[in-house]
């Protein structure tokens, strides 16, 4: 049997902690609560996970995980009807599941699509068990996904000095364990500094932990220190993922990325962006910037902060330029953000591999 790609990585980047389908339900690792309390919420429906993935439950490249199990219990719903009838359903499902969330609503077709396309073939091959196979598709995927990712991983730890400090923003993801992985391997010491990231504190509950569960020395800061801290504790480098990386160079990530960008190109600290461009974002303005709740701003994990009758603001991403970012870092090296029309050109992905 090939080992799965999530080997050797934390509890909460294993495929059956970050989304599972099993005999018509989807259970999601809660990350709202996590580390705190270690629950899942329970899907019966493709529409209970969309619902899911607007709540939050699972986030960073969780929902992509989600997104393939969902069109799994899709396939579960929809057992026993024609073929035809069959690929109805799940293309309403895939446009549901796909719209959960509006940033990230391209990459999300991507794996629907690829869901989609996977589904018309085997019910062309004659095969029932649709919902299982959709699921061992999304596992497929999870893995070449991984696989990508830690290729990625291989180039942004090249840019890490030995010894060297390193800071992140929010949770990256299945980037922080591969990078954390490959730093075992090559005996790499680094120490790393996890800004909160509120309103959600991802950096905090799930970077921290994950750099925690795989044994590195990992330091919480608030969301207003990043400058003194590169200042103070010599960082070295800063690096995040992305939620979309735009081909003109802009990059849409947790919001707090863009003063984090000021403050190190202010102090010649390079900031190195993991990923690849999305080719359905051909320029900044493809991109719309999420809004949510602002009364989430007048509370830190469920305790008020702010008296009745104070105005909260959320915008969930803000936007870094080009001229910010020292390269962005890719399976197949690491590119200038100026020059993502030469990724395009010379990877051999194919289109429901393009998130990553």
């Amino acid at each position: 049997m090939t080992m799965r790609a999530d080997h050797d990585l934390a509890f909460m980047l294993q495929y059956e902690n970050v989304s599972w389908y099993e005999a018509g339900q989807v259970r999601i690792l809660d990350r709202r609560v996590y580390p705190g309390r270690v629950e899942f919420v329970t899907c019966r429906s493709h529409q209970e996970v969309a619902r899911a993935l607007t709540d939050m439950v699972t986030q960073s490249t969780g929902p992509y995980t989600a997104a393939g199990m969902g069109m799994a219990l899709a396939a579960w719903e929809c057992r026993g009807k024609t073929a035809a009838e069959q690929m109805a359903y799940l293309r309403a499902a895939a446009d549901t599941i796909s719209n959960a969330r509006p940033t990230t609503a391209g990459r999300m077709r991507l794996i629907t699509g690829g869901c989609l396309a996977a589904a018309e073939q085997y019910l062309a091959e004659g095969k029932s068990d649709l919902p299982d196979l959709l699921r061992e598709f999304t596992v497929q995927t999870n893995n070449r996904r991984y696989g990508k990712v830690a290729q990625i991983a291989k180039y942004l730890v090249d840019m890490f000095p030995d010894h060297g400090t390193v800071m992140t923003q929010c949770f990256a993801e299945t980037i922080v364990g591969m990078m954390l992985r490959e730093c075992r391997q090559r005996g790499k010491e680094i120490r790393i500094f996890c800004p909160e990231t509120r309103p959600y504190f991802q950096g905090a509950r799930l970077t921290a932990t994950v750099c925690r569960d795989m044994g590195f020395d990992v330091t919480v800061i608030t969301d207003n220190m990043p400058a003194y801290v590169m200042q103070r504790e010599k960082v070295d480098v800063f690096t995040c993922a992305a939620d979309a990386i735009c081909c003109d160079g802009h990059v849409v990530n947790k919001i707090g990325t863009l003063q984090i960008g000021i403050a190190a190109k202010y102090m010649g600290i390079p900031m190195f962006v993991t990923g690849i461009p999305d080719v359905g974002h051909p320029d900044k303005d493809s991109v719309h910037i999420e809004l949510r709740d602002p009364a989430f701003t007048l509370q830190a994990m469920g305790v008020q902060t702010a008296v009745e009758g104070v105005k909260g603001y959320y915008p969930a991403f803000d936007m870094t330029p080009p001229s910010l970012i020292s390269g962005i870092v890719t399976d197949l090296g690491i590119y200038s953000p100026y020059d993502l029309h030469r990724y395009l050109a010379e990877s051999d992905l194919g289109p429901y591999e393009m998130v990553i």
